[in-house]
C-alpha cells in the first residue's frame, strides 16, 4: 500500500458480526445446524449470478428463498414461514467479533473515516453497530441496495466512493472473505484480509494488500 487511506470500508456479514448463533436458529426449528453454512453459501451465489446477469434483488429476498428451498422437505417442529422468520431474524440478535472494537476504535482515534458496504441491508449494519455500542466510531451504514448491484461488482465499491465523496484509491475494504478482497482490488481500493482461521488464501484471486489475524492488528498495519 503505497499511501495512508482515508476511509476504510467494513463488509459486515462474518467480517464484523460473529454469524455463528445462526446455526442454531436452524437447530430451533428442527433442522440441522450445519445447514447455516450451505444455505449462506447458497445466498451469495444467488446474489451473484443475479449480479452478473444484469439484475439485483435484496439480500433479505435472495434469504429467505433460499431459505425455503433449504428447508424444504425437513420435519420442522414449526410451520414453514414461521421457520424463515425465526432463522433471518437471527441477524438482528447477532453480536461483533472479539476483536471487533478495539480495531474499530484503534482506527477511530487514528483519525481514519469508517464506513461500511454490506450486501446485506444498511438497517441490520445500524442495529448491529447500535448494539454494541460502536455506530459513533462510523460515518455511514452502506448497502449494495443503493448501488443497484451486489460486491463484487466493481460499481458496488465505485458507488461507496462516491458516497463518500473520494476516489476509490483512498479507500481501503476490509473483509474475510477473498472474493470481497479481490472485487475491491480489481475495482481499484485498497485491501486488509482479516484472516481469523489462519486459512490458505485461494491463488485465484488478487491478494490482500494487508493481511491480519486479528482486526486490532490492522491499525498497525496500515501505520496509523
Amino acid at each position: 500500500m503505497t499511501r495512508t487511506p482515508t476511509v476504510i470500508v467494513f463488509d459486515v456479514n462474518e467480517t464484523l458480526s460473529d454469524m455463528a448463533p445462526i446455526a442454531s436458529r436452524f437447530i430451533d426449528v428442527g433442522a440441522p445446524g450445519h445447514l447455516a453454512t450451505t444455505w449462506f453459501a447458497a445466498l451469495l451465489r444467488d446474489g451473484f449470478a443475479l449480479t452478473a446477469a444484469g439484475s439485483s434483488m435484496p439480500f433479505a429476498e435472495i434469504g429467505d428463498g433460499a431459505l425455503r428451498v433449504a428447508l424444504a422437505g425437513l420435519p420442522l417442529d414449526r410451520d414453514l414461514d414461521d421457520a424463515v422468520a425465526h432463522v433471518m431474524d437471527g441477524f438482528r440478535t447477532l453480536d461483533v467479533h472479539p476483536d471487533v472494537a478495539e480495531g474499530v476504535r484503534s482506527l477511530r482515534a487514528a483519525g481514519l473515516r469508517l464506513v461500511t458496504l454490506s450486501n446485506g441491508s444498511a438497517s441490520i449494519a445500524e442495529d448491529l453497530l447500535s448494539r454494541v455500542g460502536l455506530r459513533q466510531d462510523f460515518e455511514r451504514c452502506l448497502s449494495v441496495e443503493d448501488a443497484g448491484l451486489w460486491k463484487p461488482a466493481a460499481g458496488a465499491y465505485r458507488y461507496a466512493a462516491q458516497a463518500c465523496g473520494c476516489d476509490v484509491g483512498e479507500m481501503v475494504l476490509v473483509a474475510v472473505h477473498p472474493w470481497d478482497v479481490d472485487g475491491a482490488a480489481r475495482a481499484g481500493m485498497g485491501t486488509a484480509l482479516v484472516n481469523r482461521s489462519g486459512g490458505p488464501y485461494p491463488a485465484y484471486f488478487t491478494p490482500p494488500q494487508i493481511t491480519v489475524a486479528r482486526l486490532s492488528d490492522l491499525s498497525r498495519e496500515l501505520g496509523v
